[in-house]
């Protein structure tokens, strides 16, 4: 198969079951921006090789299985209304989400004030993936009643996940966090 098709030359590219779409369209906005969260999880994963400490195994699984859930709320998202999504989304990946953030959080220091986006460079890319989880929600929500409700609490959830392991990688990197100071 060739990476490159030349079918989307004209501006146009294909939903799940081949409808063609303008790329502007607000599902591949969607689909798109689950793919650059996605991306900046494997980036952030690519920088933990440089840290050692207990519980990072723990942590790179939980981000592999984020990682292929992502990609199929993607698929999900890509799937034109009135069409059968061939892979859903479970309850059961929402409620892990939130074992892990638990869990997680356990260990942190409880939270004050407002923490500044930063720290090792793992934590850092976290952070930036938490933020395009947010666009990728609030476009989910643009295209409307069409779209599964735990497609919506995934990335809700999602967001709080990352923001959760930015600071658990930061603690354990040995990084401090840096409150938001008022001016």
């Amino acid at each position: 198969m060739k990476i490159y098709t030349k079918s989307g030359d004209k501006g146009t590219t294909s939903l799940v079951y081949g409808q063609r779409v303008s790329k502007a369209d607000i599902r591949v906005e969607a689909y798109g921006t689950c793919d650059e969260a996605n991306s900046f999880i494997g980036q952030g994963v690519s920088l933990l090789q440089e840290v050692t400490f207990e519980g990072k195994d723990e942590l790179l699984r939980i981000l592999h299985t984020v990682q292929t859930i992502l990609f199929h709320v993607g698929a999900e998202l890509a799937t034109p209304a009135g069409k059968e999504v061939k892979w859903k989304l479970a309850p059961q990946y929402i409620e892990e989400l939130e074992e892990s953030i638990d869990t997680l959080d356990t260990s942190l220091t409880p939270l004050k004030n407002f923490i500044l986006p930063g720290g090792h460079p793992a934590g850092a890319s976290f952070h930036v993936a938490r933020t395009v989880v947010r666009r990728a929600e609030r476009l989910a929500v643009r295209i409307g009643d069409d779209v599964n409700p735990l497609v919506l609490s995934y990335l809700n959830r999602l967001s709080d996940f990352l923001f959760v392991a930015a600071r658990y990688v930061n603690a354990n990197a040995g990084c401090l966090e840096k409150n938001l100071h008022e001016v």
